[in-house]
């Protein structure tokens, strides 16, 4: 009875943080704040005390994690309403580099030392501090950098070169399964998809594992591949 009642807090206990988590809003670990990241992990530490409180009630631990929760979507709205309370809650970038001068006050508030700077700046590319017109430690840690003009990569518009735009590519088999609803947005149909499978030489979709279109009507198409690959081609 007590791992029953252990296995339906659990799933439970998930669904509210799945919730919680939905309500928030889809960020990245690297795009959490401070205060999101403590926020996740005292829910996490909530929910897992729910989980398990045997003896002890479980609407204690449930309440605490609405609050939290809802704590936190409240932070998120206000700070996208106000500036100031995302300057507070998010603090502002920080100019480490520049012009070939090193901010050490800058440095000490994000408690860094010069060794850890520069190793950041390996970690993005950029092996001698020449080549960085201008570097920023943002408010999730990561640093963002400004190459110097001369030294930063070219581009189209410097070659006078004017390529067409690019457009997403959409996934249209997916599974050996077409995606009328993709198929749809492309405006083609299943009569033309056979067509396509057939030039390529592919007599029936359900072999097919995953099959794509982009903006000009070009179809690639990826095989199912029914046994493994016994060679470590990484050796």
């Amino acid at each position: 009875m007590v791992v029953l009642k252990i296995i339906w807090l659990s799933f439970f206990s998930l669904g509210v943080l799945f919730v919680i988590a939905k309500l928030i809003g889809n960020k990245q670990i690297s795009q959490l704040s401070v205060f999101d990241y403590i926020i996740g992990i005292t829910m996490g530490n909530i929910a897992a005390e729910m989980a398990t409180s045997i003896t002890d009630s479980w609407v204690e631990p449930l309440v605490a994690m609405l609050v939290y929760g809802f704590t936190a979507f409240g932070i998120s709205i206000i700070s996208i309403k106000s500036i100031k309370a995302r300057k507070f809650l998010w603090g502002r970038p920080l100019i480490m580099y520049q012009n070939g001068k090193l901010f050490e006050k800058n440095l000490f508030k994000a408690k860094l030392d010069i060794t850890e700077f520069q190793m950041m700046c390996r970690s993005n590319g950029y092996h001698n501090l020449a080549d960085v017109g201008t570097a920023l430690l943002e408010p999730n840690g990561q640093l963002s950098f400004i190459p110097v003009a001369a030294r930063r990569p070219a581009t189209p518009e410097d070659l006078n070169l004017f390529p067409k735009q690019e457009e997403i590519v959409v996934n249209i088999i997916l599974d050996g399964k077409i995606l009328e609803t993709n198929l749809k947005y492309l405006s083609k149909n299943k009569f033309w998809l056979r067509e396509r499978l057939n030039e390529q030489g592919y007599a029936d979709e359900k072999n097919v594992s995953l099959a794509t279109c982009d903006g000009g009507g070009d179809v690639s198409v990826y095989m199912k591949m029914p046994k493994s690959e016994t060679k470590d081609l990484f050796e």
